[in-house]
């Protein structure tokens, strides 16, 4: 399949079909944390950040980094690694992050849990921007190797489906389930909750630092303000149309909104009407909101992979 893809289609398609397959991996890691645990974290594109620019910095040609990174110990700074293994030490960087903002921050509910998340996003953005010995501040990292590939992106998204789907039909994820249908009853069974929902965000941060990853090295660029709120919204709006807690109606609202959206680019630029886009997403959004608020698949999978699991 992805052989015909890149024999039939042109580079701008292709590109975005690689936009559609790290939006999947994206939606369906958040997905662990606003889908299976019930809560509602702005923060995914942080990690994407942090998995990112640690991707960006290890695969970065060595005979650069010594003019536009002086800050970098001798031994990084030498250093230019594939893609693979940046990108699963972006990833790990991403899961400690986690570890460390997770049990103050997912101690907190509701709306204050989102403007903790948020204000974590905004926390990164200004680390990355004043840390510009090592990450060129506001001017970002570009001209970086073009390595992310569709084999590469949907390789990671299969993994991505195929640890999320463990994740959901296991102990664990039951135990998720638990906590967000009701909080007190789990609670009382002797299920920790800030444990098990720290578990939930560390997974989904390591999907979202790999995605960051793949998204750097796919637009060969990266800023402080390329994982931005709107970012956040965008990958919001994916899990609520797909309906929260179920994997395959994130992948199908993350192809729908990916292909409008990037279809739209062009037109965009052509009439001026920027943020075209973005407004679709918001009328969609209400849309579903009013009609089918538990969005499209709501917590359920297909009936007929639900019985493959079962006979499984």
């Amino acid at each position: 399949m992805i052989f015909v893809f890149q024999r039939v289609f042109d580079d701008y398609l292709q590109s975005i079909i690689n936009f559609v397959g790290i939006n999947i991996i994206l939606a369906v890691s958040l997905n662990l944390t606003n889908g299976f645990t019930g809560l509602f974290s702005l923060g995914h594109p942080g990690f994407m950040a942090v998995g990112g620019y640690m991707a960006a910095i290890l695969t970065f040609p060595a005979s650069r980094k010594a003019a536009l990174l002086p800050a970098l110990p001798d031994w990084l700074a030498a250093q230019q690694w594939s893609l693979l293994p940046a990108l699963l030490v972006g990833g790990a960087c991403a899961t400690l992050t986690a570890l460390l903002i997770g049990f103050p921050v997912l101690r907190l509910r509701g709306h204050y849990l989102a403007v903790a998340t948020l204000g974590f996003l905004i926390i990164v953005q200004v680390v990355i921007t004043n840390l510009d010995r090592y990450t060129r501040g506001p001017l970002g990292l570009n001209g970086l190797p073009s390595l992310t590939n569709l084999e590469g992106v949907y390789l990671w998204m299969v993994v991505t489906l195929y640890v999320c789907w463990k994740v959901k039909h296991s102990s664990l994820g039951r135990t998720l389930l638990a906590i967000r249908e009701n909080e007190l009853a789990a609670e009382c069974l002797g299920i920790p909750l800030t444990r098990t929902r720290v578990l939930a965000l560390a997974c989904g941060a390591f999907f979202a630092g790999v995605a960051g990853g793949l998204w750097a090295h796919l637009v060969t660029a990266i800023t402080p303000t390329s994982f931005s709120v709107a970012m956040a919204f965008n990958l919001i709006v994916m899990v609520v149309i797909g309906g929260t807690g179920s994997i395959t109606g994130a992948c199908i609202a993350a192809v729908i909104l990916t292909s409008i959206t990037q279809m739209l680019r062009p037109l965009e630029e052509g009439l001026g009407a920027y943020g075209m886009s973005e407004m679709i997403m918001a009328i969609g959004l209400l849309g579903i909101l009013i009609w089918r608020p538990q969005g499209i698949l709501g917590s359920q999978e297909p009936a007929w992979l639900e019985g493959r699991e079962v006979e499984g």
